[in-house]
């Protein structure tokens, strides 16, 4: 639950981080992607652990707020459900076809960038 959890936030911090103050920015970061602990982070800013920790979990909710009225992630997320399926079907179904398969291949280089 813990790691569904980190990889929820990670992936919406991902996607809202430009529209996050540079303090919300900072802690999440530290928190979820170099690890730190609240402790570290508290004295990295000269605040308490309870500072860092309710800054956390509001900007959680911040997130949370941008997914339910932007949903950029559900979409990116459908998106690559659909092209999974779709690359699957090809694989199966057209193997030998070049132009469908040299088409798949180009989708799939555009959802790296």
């Amino acid at each position: 639950m813990e790691l569904e959890k980190n990889e929820r936030v990670n992936a919406l911090f991902a996607f809202y981080q430009p529209l996050l103050t540079k303090k919300q920015n900072d802690y999440l970061e530290l928190y979820y992607v170099d690890d730190y602990s609240l402790g570290e982070i508290a004295e990295e800013f000269g605040v308490s652990r309870q500072a860092v920790y309710d800054n956390i979990k509001r900007t959680e909710k911040i997130l949370a707020a941008y997914e339910a009225k932007l949903g950029l992630l559900a979409d990116y997320q459908a998106r690559n459900r659909q092209f999974d399926a779709l690359q699957a079907y090809v694989k199966t179904h057209y193997p030998a076809d070049e132009q469908l398969n040299a088409l798949v291949a180009q989708m799939e280089t555009l959802e790296e960038e």
